[in-house]
């Protein structure tokens, strides 16, 4: 078949710029090819080259801690855990694909992430999510507001769709490849109505001496794919991620991969015995890109080259071009280097598990990546001008401080009515989406398969024991786009420190992080302050915390010509448990315990980007809640001081909703033990505020009388405040004289509401 003429239009109908095109030019010294000109168009893609993001995301922090690998050297981050052990673990988006395939987009997003995991020799432990939708509440229900943007039917049944089937998806892919799907965060709103977001993360185990490397080296060794065939779907996967959602956009649902869990299965454990058979010189993925990405940076790390003949890539659809087999995003594939003269111990472990293991190549001197089929020359390359690090453009682009904030600063909060009932205030926010428990989707989630997870989905952090040892691993996702819209370096922030807390409160020393930076169009010169300040939060918490970043995942183009999502910079977090025995659990344990606040007890009572404020008000104002990160880090090392003395029986931290749903939560979040309170504190200004203002770096524990003088030992030794607030007990949640709530009146808007809606 004959190649299309190349000209300047139709590379940007590929999404190059002029600029670009003639970049291109230059580099090969002549016109491109048809197929050269798809790879460099996928390759200088966002999504591939991180064009406009790279030079701010090298400003995070990535190095320190226990980093043994950090952000960009290989297929995802590694962290030392002690005994030989390292701990890899990444996060990625898959929105644009979830958008017009949901149930497709969020499995294979699962997939792709978890072979970034077993790529590096580490064996899948969990997997968790951060999940991003419009609103499920129809309006004038009384969830939702008059007047909201996300108002129609229409808007809300799709957004039912993209969520059940998103859950499906996910779990469905998890389930069937056998890893517990253990976590992470759901949260809706209007501004993520045509963009949904699915952030997918895994974390693996892996010995330091079996760790494999995404390289090519060694002039004459065999290039191998293995995994599965390759057909036509995913193609230019990368551009469409790099490019705003519209009408346009459904038509190129055959972008959109699909998966095969049972086959990734076999393919973990082909690679993982191949890595131990000790023949591998290097494997990656093919994720993005596919072929062209994993050949082309495999080459580029260590300034090699590749030929490559598609003549024996396994297809599985007739005829097809060199473009579409550079293309190719089908799933479950690898590119691996094997060591010379070692074929046959690849092919006979690949034979064991019934898949493909063909040579297509040899690594060459370098630096071109040369692409024969059927006899001809069809792309040749330098490997270097692809691949980001190397000589793929590099933009810094206009910063603008948001006009909006101005606006969205500028609230009195004093000039709101005051509520007549705060029972009904707080059975309105457990029952509101954002707070609810997301029950309905866990138990779509196989949480226990292989039986290492120690705490579920639900609570602060979800914890996994790593067998043999005494040792555990706490893991959370976390982000709220409210306060990153209101203030993106304070947001971005606070996410980072949540994060920490989340993983403190199980007793975890927090370890490093892995993000996903989802935004809108980077050339709008708003859009890249949110992006900027928000990676400026990013870098500061992680300095104060010492928890590096491993790399991660930058998501542009998030927006449709109606609205962008909120600026949701997802954070990744992990933490080690040395002893489980110390672990804690973020509920109440026993009748008579004290009940404590630690951390920033005497706070501001400001409401602004509460989710208060949204489901009572309807408003998106203010700034963001106040943080301090020297109080968080205090806060961090209590929390953590407190699980290894065994001063604590629980412990919480407060966040979305606020004290008192903190505390409601705290009772409940043991569904078949359920533990009432009795909670007095003296406060000022209005109750309301006090109740519900979301002011970060503070949690409620909970611990019997005789260690009250070691916990406030223990708090003084980290500068923070303790305040003791009543005692466990009874069959109601009782916060001053302005709540009293029976057990199972908030028990029932806790686990039922996402369920109901959904039935609806």
């Amino acid at each position: 078949m004959q190649e299309p003429e190349v000209t300047l239009e139709l590379a940007k109908t590929f999404g190059l710029t002029e600029e670009e095109y003639n970049r291109i030019l230059d580099i090969l010294g002549r016109k491109p090819s048809y197929t050269e000109l798809g790879i460099y168009s996928v390759m200088w893609s966002e999504h591939c080259s991180y064009k406009n993001s790279i030079l701010e995301i090298k400003k995070l922090p990535r190095s320190g801690g226990r980093l043994l690998v950090g952000a960009g050297e290989e297929n995802a981050g590694l962290v030392d855990i002690g005994d030989g052990l390292a701990v890899a673990f990444k996060i990625e988006s898959h929105n644009h694909p979830s958008a017009v395939e949901p149930y497709q987009g969020a499995a294979t997003g699962v997939g792709g992430i978890l072979r970034d995991i077993f790529t590096m020799g580490a064996r899948p432990i969990a997997a968790l999510n951060s999940l991003r939708f419009g609103s499920i509440t129809p309006p004038n229900s009384p969830l939702t507001k008059e007047g909201t943007s996300d108002s129609s039917d229409g808007g809300v049944q799709r957004t039912k769709f993209l969520f059940k089937n998103v859950v499906k998806g996910i779990g469905d892919y998890g389930n069937c490849f056998g890893v517990p799907t253990v976590g992470g965060e759901i949260y809706f709103d209007e501004s993520y109505r045509d963009n949904p977001l699915v952030n997918a993360m895994a974390v693996g185990i892996v010995k330091h001496d079996e760790v494999a490397k995404a390289t090519a080296k060694g002039v004459g060794n065999p290039v191998f794919i293995v995994g599965s065939s390759t057909g036509r779907d995913g193609i230019h996967g990368a551009t469409f991620a790099s490019e705003e959602i519209s009408e346009a956009s459904e038509a190129k649902r055959p972008s959109v991969q699909v998966g095969d869990p049972f086959t990734e299965k076999l393919l973990l454990e082909a690679s993982l015995e191949l890595i131990k058979s000790g023949v591998v010189v290097g494997m990656q993925d093919m994720g993005a890109a596919g072929i062209t990405c994993s050949t082309s940076e495999m080459s580029a790390k260590d300034g090699m080259g590749m030929d490559i003949n598609l003549d024996f890539v396994p297809a599985r659809e007739e005829n097809m071009s060199a473009y579409e087999l550079m293309l190719s995003e089908s799933q479950e594939r690898m590119l691996v280097v094997i060591q010379k003269g070692k074929e046959e111990v690849a092919k006979k472990i690949f034979d064991k598990w019934d898949l493909n293991c063909v040579e297509i190549g040899t690594v060459t001197q370098g630096p071109n990546v040369k692409i024969i089929y059927h006899g001809k020359v069809m792309a040749e390359v330098p490997a270097n001008t692809l691949v980001l690090g190397g000589d793929a453009p590099v933009y810094v682009r206009e910063s603008k401080e948001p006009v909006y904030l101005e606006e969205v600063h500028d609230f009195d909060q004093s000039t709101l009515a005051e509520p007549n009932d705060l029972n009904k205030v707080l059975i309105d926010l457990l029952s509101t989406p954002n707070i609810t428990n997301k029950n309905w989707v866990y138990e779509q989630y196989d949480t226990q398969v292989r039986t290492n997870t120690v705490i579920m989905p639900g609570g602060d952090a979800s914890v996994v024991r790593i067998k043999g040892t005494k040792k555990a691993l706490a893991m959370k996702t976390d982000c709220n786009g409210r306060y990153v819209y209101l203030n993106p370096y304070k947001g971005a922030m606070t996410a980072v420190c949540e994060s920490a807390r989340n993983v403190a409160c199980t007793g975890a020393i927090p370890l490093a992080i892995t993000n996903c930076l989802n935004f809108g169009n980077p050339y709008k010169p708003e859009v890249y302050h949110q992006f900027r300040e928000a990676i400026r939060g990013i870098g500061d918490a992680c300095k104060k915390l010492d928890t590096p970043v491993t790399g991660g995942n930058v998501s542009f183009y998030n927006e449709s010509p109606d609205n962008a999502v909120y600026p949701t910079p997802t954070i990744g977090m992990v933490g080690l448990i040395e002893d489980i025995e110390n672990m804690v659990t973020s509920y109440f344990k026993n009748e008579g315990d004290i009940i404590a606040v630690i951390g920033n007890v005497n706070c501001s009572n400001s409401i602004g980007g509460s989710e208060y404020l949204k489901q009572h008000y309807d408003l998106v104002k203010g700034d963001a809640p106040e943080i301090d990160l020297e109080m968080e880090s205090n806060l961090v090392s209590a929390l953590i001081q407190l699980a290894n003395t065994k001063s604590i029986n629980s412990a919480h931290d407060v966040s979305d909703g606020g004290l008192a749903v903190c505390i409601a939560e705290s009772c409940m979040i043991n569904r078949t033990l359920p533990i009432g309170c009795s909670v007095n504190i003296e406060y000022n200004g209005r109750p309301d505020f006090w109740l519900f203002n979301e002011s970060q770096g503070r949690a409620v524990i909970s611990f019997n009388s005789q260690n009250e003088e070691n916990v406030k030992k223990i708090c003084n030794e980290n500068n923070i405040v303790y305040l003791n607030i009543g005692k466990t007990g009874g069959e109601a949640v009782v916060i001053n004289k302005e709540v009293k709530i029976p057990l199972e009146i908030a028990k029932d808007a806790y686990y039922n509401s996402i369920s109901q809606i959904m039935e609806n």
